[in-house]
């Protein structure tokens, strides 16, 4: 009813779902807890698979899924749209040909703000929707042993179903979710990989609503090979914004959103950095989506490999740079330290 086609299935495990020979993609979009075992499921069922940001929940699992997709040379997409956008490419020129010289330092960030009755993060089924449904009809309807999965065994929680971005066992809080996103737009426009370092601080300023993941999450990260800092600001009370934001020693290039949705950007001389000074220097070039290039949305790029055995602009190889990069954060905010990436190991220490 929902697809408007009357021969769509509906199915209650997904591996029946998989066990169909006329399906050949699939797309993974459960809580990340699940994504491994999906992913792996699905390449032995011989499918094509886009899966949803964050990868996953550690390395080791990364590092399985990996093997799994090079070793059945499956077609893999990870849901990173902001790879769709052809401002990626014109802004990663400009810097290489030295536009706006060597960069330093990168900000990007995500804010979000709410109220205690209506918090981020505690929607009921979809972003924003904060209705919430009858209990007893979702316990009716809900297989919750099956939800649970790899998860630790735990009595029928409300909380944790609806809201498990909110929650360690189920996912990665800001890190998987937004952090994600930010630090794939940075390698899409860069292409230098995983970073060297990261140090990670989050808390709970807000809402004191049983979460356990942090509404603030700042993280640093640094390029040593680069010389240049990462910083990502991620706030849930405020609705201030900051996009992807390239500072060079003459210059600046500022895009027009977030990471995923950044389509247009702005190169400035070096100067202040917001309007409201008086000071703002005009820009010395603005690339308009409409006049560049166009290319495929990111599910229409995962489709067209589906059927050319193509390799789509996400891949494994840019997922496991996707998930090392956040992981970092998660792994220093928990360690309380500074934590490194062994490139030669491929671990974070």
């Amino acid at each position: 009813e929902a697809s408007g086609n009357p021969e769509a299935k509906l199915y209650q495990n997904y591996r029946d779902l998989l066990a169909d020979p006329k399906v050949e993609a699939v797309v993974i979009a459960t809580p990340d807890h699940w994504h491994e075992q999906m992913v792996l499921d699905a390449i032995a069922a011989g499918k094509a698979i886009y899966c949803e940001k964050g990868l996953t929940m550690s390395i080791a699992a990364a590092k399985r899924m990996r093997t799994a997709v090079k070793k059945a040379n499956t077609v893999f997409q990870l849901g990173h749209q902001g790879r769709q956008m052809p401002a990626t490419a014109e802004a990663g020129r400009l810097i290489k040909d030295g536009r706006i010289g060597p960069v330093t330092v990168i900000n990007t960030g995500r804010f979000t703000k709410g109220t205690k009755e209506r918090a981020p993060w505690r929607w009921y089924g979809y972003y924003n929707h904060w209705d919430r449904p009858d209990p007893k009809e979702v316990i009716k309807q809900l297989d919750w042993p099956q939800w649970l999965g790899s998860a630790p065994k735990i009595e029928f929680n409300e909380r944790h179903f609806w809201h498990w971005r909110c929650y360690w066992p189920y996912g990665t809080g800001q890190a998987g979710d937004l952090l994600s996103h930010e630090l794939d737009h940075v390698q899409t426009v860069l292409g230098w990989g995983i970073p060297d370092t990261c140090v990670c601080t989050g808390l709970n300023a807000y809402y004191d609503d049983d979460r356990q993941v942090p509404d603030t999450w700042l993280a640093a990260y640094r390029f040593e090979q680069h010389a240049c800092s990462l910083t990502f600001e991620g706030c849930m009370n405020s609705k201030r914004e900051q996009p992807p934001e390239y500072i060079g020693r003459d210059g600046r290039i500022i895009f027009n959103g977030i990471g995923q949705a950044a389509n247009r950007f702005w190169v400035y001389p070096d100067g202040p950095a917001f309007p409201h000074t008086g000071r703002m220097p005009e820009a010395t070039y603005e690339y308009v989506s409409a006049k560049g290039p166009k290319w495929p949305d990111h599910m229409g790029d995962f489709l067209a490999c589906v059927r050319t055995g193509g390799r789509p602009k996400c891949n494994i190889d840019e997922a496991f740079i996707e998930v090392a990069s956040f992981l970092m954060s998660t792994e220093a905010y928990h360690l309380k330290r500074e934590v490194r990436w062994d490139p030669k190991n491929e671990e974070i220490v």
